[in-house]
């Protein structure tokens, strides 16, 4: 949903509004577009939800046009409000089994009240901003909660397949089953046959001709073709049936315990979000792997998702339409088929309203049996072989077998809560299963730690390192990837009484790398496993004045006298080689003999406390770094332009074909305070004249005539950062101006993007835009995978 942002009067305190040469057009009054890629996707999608929204209001039990109502609000409202702009929402194969079991015990009317009740619950959720704590829970658990599902489905259709009704559980279809093959319907069969023939074979077309064919949904081609060999062999089978619109069965107050209506609430509400929070982060995977996209389509918001969902689900259950949720068939299609903006999704959901108006004729033209195949299809592709490898490889099978049997036996909630309670029971487990070993070789002592050191661990910790005999050489392997505080100081302090004894101690993490500097060095005080903090490792710093700081492993004050001075940097080059040198040389010397390739510009502002490494996941050779005070970009042929900036400029876009260039500006920097204090008349000084080329930021951030930018959907929190914001916007427009990104850009080999970094927050935000406002949003990391209907996103 787009900022708000407040109407802003006029303030004496401002600086005057100028016109220089320099400053950008007005933005043109935007108009409504639609990019023929976002045509082309848009079909192909509808291709895909026209028979698989038929199919699932089947398998649940309900109006076939309810499928039809849910495709569309899907498309209309969550793909007009949603923050997930590729994102196709509908109903989905996951939210089966779910909708069937609310249909039996409340009836269809009850259950189209129930998802309106699940639309205002994500609507609440939306506006408290919790969608990112859905993201918490387990992928084993969404994979096994969807493995789940997806076993109930296909039990269930192969009964329709087979020409019967399917029953009201796995076990009563598992036990039905042997007696519906005896009574099987040759009709019925020979098309679920086909179907699931040509569902299997069309993505398989070899040669160029079926290149070609490929680009039609395979879904598509599998149901139009047992539609038209039922119809030209006029064999007798049931086939879709769709009411007259007038007799549509809209929402009814649910009759029922209070208590058992909320439950059902919940579990369509949990569900739902999700299905689609999960299914939003693995199209951001989707988009991250198409460079043309990168600066066109921005990162899913998803508290602005989860409100456009709760939208879309309060519309079609008010029209009597299934839950809707993001469908991840449907969004793979979309972005694979090129989709370059949410008017793709908007335009399946109309042609979906045009089809359920204009189509009913041909629809019922299609035998549910092909149907049936096609959803039994679907529910055999969610029991994942990438998911069970993937929770294999992290070893989280008992959270996923668990959670898989308590759907498909129990129901959704009650499944999904045995997972999240074995979830937590397989972490307790690791944070306190600890294996401590010690043995010797060749007269060296190795105490080995596999697993996580907590307190509980520290007795048998204190007591292997006890064994190690005085003055003896040892070496401490730790495995894990956590140290609570006991352990920290139980291990500080043996290795402080063992080298005080005259044995060495070398402490190595995964792989036997070093974790800090030996406890014997005679030059260093910093502590292993400290926290990064502006300090020096000098145990004779020169006096100075004190500086106050918290010590890293007590909680009082305590004061260190440093005075910089040229030994340090000695020193540092010394620790370095000591320490990093020997676990950075094999990748420098492939850097030195194949040159350097960066994949990005980065142009950021010479504060020492942005350190572009760290904010960044960054090593050697991944960016070509400039710097400069203000992070300014002089416009090309300005008369007291700096050839230096424009001159890395050109060589990063022409010599090194860097892939993106991104303008960095942070929190409290000294340029935009001078820049923001500067006194028209005295002296030029190169300050001065350096800071002149900021002067069109100022003027941006004056202008009455666009809506300032916003970071994180607040306002700056005062005029420092509004020019910080302001000036990375306006750098990023100086950088169009010269020639060769200009030509990037139109050949479609280079992006541009914005950051800022609040040095106070440690947060990274990037530039968006929504509405016509600067947006700077939080930067997230997600491992989780696009666990919805299979979608699958580069690892």
């Amino acid at each position: 949903m787009s900022a708000c942002v407040p109407t802003r009067a006029a303030d004496p305190t401002r600086p005057a509004q100028t016109h220089q040469p320099h400053s950008p057009p007005p933005t043109p009054p935007r108009r409504f577009r639609v990019a023929g890629a976002d045509l082309s996707a848009s079909i192909a999608v509808f291709l895909i939800a026209l028979p698989l929204s038929l199919g699932i209001a089947l398998a649940t039990g309900a109006p076939l046009q309810a499928g039809l109502v849910a495709a569309a609000a899907g498309g209309l409202v969550a793909g007009r409000l949603g923050g997930s702009p590729l994102q196709v929402s509908g109903p989905a194969a996951g939210l089966t089994l779910v909708t069937a079991e609310l249909i039996q015990h409340y009836g269809w009317r009850a259950t189209c009240a129930i998802t309106v009740l699940a639309g205002i619950a994500q609507l609440g959720l939306g506006c408290v901003r919790v969608a990112r704590t859905a993201l918490a829970v387990s992928p084993a658990i969404v994979h096994g909660m969807l493995a789940g599902i997806g076993v109930t489905i296909a039990v269930a259709q192969l009964h329709i397949v087979l020409g019967g009704i399917p029953q009201s559980s796995v076990l009563d279809n598992l036990v039905a089953l042997p007696d519906q093959v005896a009574r099987m319907h040759s009709a019925a069969v020979s098309m679920s046959v086909l179907t699931l023939v040509l569902l299997l074979a069309w993505p398989r077309l070899p040669g160029r001709t079926g290149q070609v064919l490929r680009k039609v949904p395979a879904a598509l081609i599998a149901v139009a073709g047992a539609t038209l060999t039922a119809s030209l062999a006029g064999l007798t089978l049931p086939r879709v049936e769709l009411p007259s619109w007038s007799s549509h069965a809209l929402a009814g107050l649910p009759e029922g315990p209070v208590l058992g209506v909320a439950t059902a609430v919940l579990t369509v509400t949990l569900v739902c979000s999700v299905q689609s929070l999960l299914g939003a982060v693995a199209v951001d995977k989707l988009v991250s792997g198409r460079p043309e996209l990168q600066g066109r389509v921005g990162r899913s918001r998803l508290d602005r998702e989860l409100l456009g969902q709760g939208a879309a689900n309060v519309v079609s259950g008010a029209l009597g339409g299934l839950p809707v949720a993001g469908v991840a068939v449907r969004s793979s299609a979309n972005v694979q088929a090129g989709a370059v903006s949410r008017n793709s999704t908007i335009l399946h959901g109309v042609f979906v309203v045009i089809a359920a108006l204009l189509m009913v004729p041909i629809l019922e033209l299609i035998p549910l049996a092909s149907l049936a195949a096609l959803v039994m299809a679907v529910g055999i592709q969610m029991v994942s072989l990438h998911h069970i490898r993937t929770v294999t490889r992290h070893r989280e099978v008992p959270v996923y077998v668990v959670t898989t049997l308590g759907v498909v036996f129990l129901g959704v909630l009650e499944g999904v809560a045995l997972g999240v309670s074995v979830a937590v029971g397989v972490a307790l487990h690791r944070l306190t299963r600890t294996r401590i070993t010690h043995e010797e070789q060749e007269g060296v002592h190795h105490v080995h730690v596999r697993g996580q050191l907590t307190f509980l661990a520290v007795p048998r910790l204190s007591r292997t390192l006890h064994l190690v005999p005085r003055g003896a050489d040892v070496v401490v392997q730790l495995d894990g990837s956590f140290m609570d505080h006991a352990a920290y100081e139980s291990l500080q302090d043996w290795q402080s009484g063992h080298v005080a004894q005259g044995g060495t101690v070398d402490l190595g993490g995964r792989k036997g790398m070093r974790i800090a500097e030996p406890a014997n060095s005679r030059h260093c005080r910093c502590r292993p496993w400290t926290p990064w903090r502006n300090h020096q490792c000098d145990a004779a710093a020169e006096p100075g004045p004190p500086v106050s700081a918290a010590s890293p492993d007590r909680q009082e004050e305590v004061t260190v006298e440093v005075r910089p001075n040229g030994h340090q940097l000695v020193r540092g080059i010394s620790a370095f080689q000591r320490n990093t040198a020997p676990l950075v040389r094999d990748e420098l010397a492939r850097l030195a003999r194949e040159g350097q390739r960066p994949s990005q510009l980065f142009l950021t502002c010479a504060d020492s406390r942005l350190v572009t490494s760290m904010i960044t996941s960054s090593g050697p050779g991944d960016l070509f770094v400039v710097r400069n005070v203000g992070n300014l970009v002089p416009l090309p042929g300005n008369e007291s332009g700096d050839d230096s900036v424009a001159a890395a400029i050109e060589y990063a876009v022409d010599v090194l074909k860097v892939r993106s260039i991104t303008v960095c500006g942070h929190s409290g920097c000294g340029a935009m305070q001078a820049l923001l204090a500067a006194d028209p008349g005295g002296a030029l000084t190169p300050l001065k004249r350096w800071l002149r080329h900021g002067q069109p930021s100022l003027d941006r951030m004056a202008a009455g005539d666009r809506p300032w930018a916003r970071i994180a959907g607040r306002a700056p929190a005062d005029a420092v950062e509004q020019l910080c914001l302001t000036n990375v916007v306006q750098q990023l427009e100086h950088l169009r101006a010269h020639e060769s990104v200009a030509r990037a850009l139109r050949e479609g080999v280079l992006e541009l993007q914005g950051m800022y970094f609040h040095v106070g927050e440690a947060q990274a935000y990037l530039l968006a835009e929504a509405d016509g406002t600067e947006l700077f949003d939080h930067v997230g990391a997600f491992d989780h995978v696009g666990a919805a209907e299979g979608l699958r996103h580069p690892a």
